[in-house]
């Protein structure tokens, strides 16, 4: 079966909106959770935008809630992340100034930084990922690095489809990534800028076994409800 992982990061985002309490991501995890996601996925910035530290022990607390915590190789962020003790980490790129993760890891260049990264998580028991570009030499650089999983930016894909433009060498690109990962024993993932169209296209390569949506729902669920769409969700990628 195929998972649903749903980021409630902008949660946060309209809270910290006021400076205030509400809404409360730790009780948006306990509800996604309850309403049939499979895992909750938050992002611990370097400048805290949305999801703040006590944010992410709160949740990763919580018992029986698989939960994945997206952070950068910045050191500090790392040293937090082990505190946290997360299920599972996702490491991404961050670029400060961006408004969102813009593309995947650098991995060439960050090689040697994220070998040792993982393998720290590794010893404390945590399912490492690594976000990549849906390139074939990433997917080989990640296998080499031994990491665990990766998840495949799915945002140029995304974008074509909701702009209506021949997403098909896109579409083909991220399936010969997912086929290799799988073929070398890495679980694949996908996420960014996905939506119900974007994401029951994808839904047809059997080799990605996790869907890590967030703005969407959130933004979606203003007019429909939370729970209504995750169950669409699930419905589309089942």
């Amino acid at each position: 079966m195929k998972r649903l992982g749903v980021n409630i990061d902008h949660i946060a985002t309209v809270r910290n909106a006021r400076g205030e309490f509400h809404p409360d991501p730790f009780f948006a995890a306990n509800y996604v959770k309850k309403k049939g996601a499979d895992s909750v996925t938050i992002h611990l910035r370097e400048d805290r935008r949305h999801i703040k530290d006590l944010d992410a022990k709160k949740i990763c607390s919580i018992k029986k809630l698989r939960v994945n915590l997206e952070i950068s190789i910045r050191d500090e962020i790392v040293k937090n992340a082990i505190k946290i003790k997360p299920d599972f980490i996702c490491i991404v790129p961050e670029n400060r100034k961006e408004i969102t993760t813009e593309g995947g890891l650098n991995l060439i260049k960050n090689k040697k930084k994220l070998k040792k990264i993982i393998n720290m998580f590794k010893k404390k028991g945590i399912r490492t990922s690594l976000f990549i570009n849906p390139s074939l030499k990433d997917v080989k650089i990640s296998k080499d690095i031994d990491v665990d999983c990766i998840e495949i930016h799915t945002g140029s894909f995304s974008s074509k489809v909701k702009l209506k433009k021949n997403y098909l060498d896109e579409f083909i690109r991220i399936k010969k990534c997912s086929i290799l990962a799988n073929e070398i024993g890495l679980e694949v993932h996908a996420g960014h800028g996905l939506d119900y169209r974007s994401t029951k296209i994808l839904s047809k390569i059997n080799e990605i076994k996790e869907f890590n949506i967030g703005h969407f729902i959130i933004g979606e669920s203003i007019f429909f409800g939370l729970e209504k769409v995750i169950k669409k969700f699930k419905s589309i990628i089942k």
